[in-house]
């Protein structure tokens, strides 16, 4: 994905999966934040804390916590990469590409 456009995928398919299946649009808003930041750097990794997020999006830091909770189970964060408040960097897969 390139910082500019979206690939088709994430609004005819991920957006009515998380907004409508899941009811997490909460999720998706955060999705797409960090996408949209990993994108602009060219690269799969972001530092933004808990607080950052919740700034720069208009959620609470609670909505943005569950959210990244649910993008982990969804395998589109790695889960692997824990975030911690020195260190707060998360990975953004998109496993609908190989």
């Amino acid at each position: 994905m390139t910082p500019d456009r979206f690939d088709p995928y994430i609004l005819d398919v991920l957006m009515p999966d998380l907004v409508g299946h899941d009811r997490s649009p909460a999720a998706f808003v955060v999705y797409l934040y960090l996408l949209g930041k990993a994108g602009r750097a060219r690269r799969d990794t972001v530092a933004a804390s808990l607080q950052t997020i919740a700034t720069e999006t208009g959620l609470s830091k609670s909505a943005v916590q569950i959210a990244l909770r649910h993008l982990g189970r969804r395998g589109l964060l790695d889960a692997d990469v824990e975030a911690t408040v020195t260190n707060p960097v998360r990975r953004v897969l998109q496993p609908w590409i190989r």
